[in-house]
Parts: C-alpha cells; structure tokens; sequence
C-alpha cells in the first residue's frame, strides 16, 4: 500500500511521466502535469513533498518553477531533469535551490537512492519544525525562556516569522533579549547558513555608522588605507541586525531606506552600486510612533522595517517568568564556574521574585553570576541579594520606585501606569469591563492603554 507521502511528476513527455510512475506507484501516490502551468495547481492541491521537474518543457521551462517555489521554506524538494550533458542547467539548478538533479539517461536505482534521500530530508525537516513548535508551546526558543502566555504567544510568532523573508522590528524595553530574539531567528530561517550581521546604531558616533554601513573604499577619508565591506555587504545572502535603530540620525535613515529599497549600496568614496540581499531585522526600546510624529523617525523607513513586528515584553509583566530564568542562569553559572556553588534560600528566592528588575532579564542574568560569584556561605540569602542588586535597590522596593527613577516625565508616567493598570486587572480577575469602571475611565480607553502599554491580561 503507497504510503502517505505525495510526489509530483512534471513532464510533458507522457512517456517520461508513465516510467516513473511505474517506479514509485507501489511506494508513494503519484501525481502528474504536463505543464508548469499545471504543476502550479497540482502543487496547491496535492502538497507534494518532492517534485520530479524536467527542464525542457515548452513554454515555461523548469527553471521557472524552480526560482518560485525556492524562497518558500515549505516547499517541497525539487529533483531537476536534464538533458544529458546539461551540466550548467544542472550547476544552476543547485544554485536555485535544487535539492539535486539527474541527467537523462539515468539509472533507475540512480532515481530511486534520490527520491529516498529527498523524503528523508523532508521528514526530518518537518521533525525538527515540529519539535520547535513544541519547545516554542513548552516555553523554550533557543536560547530563550519563558512559561508566561506573553512569552510564548512571542515564540509562536518568532517561529512563524523565523520561515518566511519579511523583515521584521522588535520592540521592547532594554534588557528584553531582543539581540537573541534577532539570532534566534536567524537561526530558523532559510538564511541560516549565511551570516548574521548585527550593528548598533547608539554605539557608535553618527560619523561612523555610515561607513559602517555602507563600507568605504581606499582613501575615502583620512585613515581609509584600504577599502572595507559595510555590514549591508557582508550580510549578503543573511540578515542584517540593526539594534537601536531609534537612535538612528535622518540622513543615515534615508539612505538605509534607499539600499532597503533599490537592494544595492554604494560605499563611501565609491561610484557604482553593489547589489545586496540582506532579511532586515530591526530593534529599539523608543516608542516609533511617537518619534515619527516628532520627525525623529521616516515614516516610510517604519514601514519598510516593520513587515511584522515582535513586542518582547518587560520582565515585570511577566513575572512567573522570574523563577524559570533564575533556574536558567544559575545552571549556566554552574557550568561557567564548573562548581556547585551556594543553594538559593526561600528568602533569597522571595526577594528575587519581588524586585522591579528595571534592567528586565539582562539584568537579572547579571545579578545572578554576582551572588554566584560573592555570596558567602552555603546558602544565599535575602540580604545577599540585597547587596547584589546595588544601592538604593532593597529586595521589596515599591511600585513607585521604578517611575521614580525614570529618566523623564513620560518613562515615569508610562512605567507607573503599566504597573497600576496590571495590578488592577488582576485585583479584578483580568475583566476589563469592570476594571475600567472601578479605576473610573471609559472601557475603549482601558482597552487602549493596554495595547500600547502591552500589558498581559493573566
């Protein structure tokens, strides 16, 4: 009996088509067409998981359907027929993106070892998406974890989008793990094996991010001794992870969205465009929109980084979050230390779980190698914690503490009403209805505040 997997045979030769699917006919359910344009239906309504796909063909050729069906990291694996001594149809077909290719005349084990390993590939692709959607629903992706709805809402859209080429702007306050998000991604998509290139815009003074950027060729400036790649070059084929582009000056701004969308740049000191094909990621902890209406921020460069965009929420709405990372970091401080170390007491776990964590998980992480590494004794113990949070930062700081000392007026106000409207939700169960009418404001406005706040209902 033919077991569950489909392959597509596309050749308008209909003997071609009848030998092969004499072949496989008792090992697999076989579907035929003549033509690419029939091939296109039969893939949306049969869902091969391997493709037989003759180059020669009237009209559109293989290589047609090849070059579309090569950036959908869904589709099924492509086995090209060629002609024989067709070796550069055969070159190019790799480079498209083939899984492999046969040259006619061609043995019938020869076809049989290609097709096994095709589907073999396809099974443990579709294994391994399967287990990361599972560890994504567990609360695990990569390098990042997190049990909370929040977090694993986030993980399930990060696999989503890992597949696909849209750029993507994640959002989210400083300390969030948007850099490992951006790699994590990266690491999923069909670019993997390419580059990851990452530039943080806040880290270097305006002067530099450009040739940054872009690169620069030899005496483009005092100190240009020799011509260099920009990271747009370097991340050809890969993605490019700009952080902090918030902080990013108009004039760099325009010139990014002019390389997003001719897809070339052109170094500094130079006169002729390099092409380049690099997935955008993006990140910032600024609220876009409000820069966008201050003229901060191109509108029309938001909208050609923010294909989807990703909110990483602060750790402090995702609390029961706190005990999971703390397991997290303290195993991998093990493993860095290579020793035991000191047990965590009640109290220093209560205290842990009760700080505001401003600096959100980078610095929980860091807190967590500083009682490793200080802590006396057997146990650690709250005033240990204490001491390893700073001065000024007891284990049970008020909510007031944190919009206290917020940088400005409206960090302040925005840290306060997040953490005032996240309590009141939960006092009242998380119903937004009755929440809004005891805090005395209009439901539509509670409703509002909650999305731009991004606050989780739990």
């Amino acid at each position: 009996m033919p077991s569950a997997h489909t392959l597509l045979v596309v050749d308008d030769e209909a003997a071609s088509r009848y030998s092969i699917t004499r072949v496989f006919q008792s090992y697999y359910r076989i579907v035929e067409a003549s033509s690419v344009a029939e091939a296109r239906r039969r893939l949306q309504a049969d869902r091969p998981e391997v493709v037989l796909l003759d180059y020669n063909m009237p009209g559109e050729d293989g290589m047609v359907l090849l070059q579309e069906l090569a950036p959908d990291p869904d589709a099924p694996a492509v086995i090209m027929i060629t002609a024989h001594g067709s070796e550069r149809v055969a070159v190019e077909a790799m480079k498209a993106g083939a899984y492999d290719y046969l040259a006619k005349p061609y043995e019938l084990d020869e076809l049989r070892l290609v097709v096994s390993r095709a589907l073999e590939r396809q099974d443990l692709r579709s294994e391994v998406h399967g287990l990361r959607e599972q560890l994504a629903g567990e609360g695990q992706f990569g390098r990042m974890v997190g049990a909370s709805a929040a977090m694993r809402e986030l993980f399930r859209n990060a696999e989503r989008v890992a597949q696909s080429d849209l750029p993507v702007l994640l959002l989210g306050e400083s300390g969030t793990g948007k850099d490992l998000l951006a790699q994590e991604i990266h690491v999923r998509s069909p670019r993997s094996k390419k580059r990851f290139v990452a530039l943080n815009c806040a880290a270097l003074p305006e002067t530099l991010v450009e040739s940054e950027l872009f690169g620069y060729e030899k005496g483009a400036f005092t100190g240009a001794t020799a011509a260099r790649a920009g990271k747009f070059e370097l991340a050809h084929g890969g993605t490019l992870f700009l952080d902090e582009i918030g902080d990013m000056d108009p004039a760099t701004q325009a010139k990014i969205l002019r390389a997003v969308e001719s897809g070339a740049v052109e170094r500094l000191g130079g006169s002729r465009p390099i092409a380049v094909d690099a997935r955008m990621i993006s990140a910032t902890n600024q609220e876009l929109q409000a820069a966008i209406r201050e003229s901060r921020f191109r509108e029309d460069l938001y909208f050609r980084l923010a294909g989807v965009t990703l909110y990483l929420p602060p750790l402090r709405q995702r609390r029961e979050d706190i005990p999971l990372l703390i397991e997290r970091f303290w195993s991998s401080q093990q493993r860095k230390y290579e020793r035991e170390g000191p047990a965590l007491s009640r109290d220093a776990l209560a205290a842990l779980e009760a700080a505001p964590w401003p600096g959100n998980v980078r610095q929980l992480h860091n807190v967590m190698e500083r009682l490793f590494v200080m802590a006396g004794g057997e146990k650690v113990s709250a005033d240990d914690v204490t001491a390893a949070l700073g001065p000024g930062s007891p284990g049970a700081m008020s909510a007031l503490e944190g919009p206290l000392s917020a940088p400005d007026l409206r960090e302040g106000r925005r840290l306060f009403e997040t953490e005032y409207l996240t309590r009141k939700l939960r006092e009242y169960g998380g119903n937004v209805t009755r929440t809004a009418k005891e805090i005395g404001i209009e439901r539509q406005s509670l409703q509002e505040k909650i999305k731009k706040l991004g606050i989780v209902r739990t």
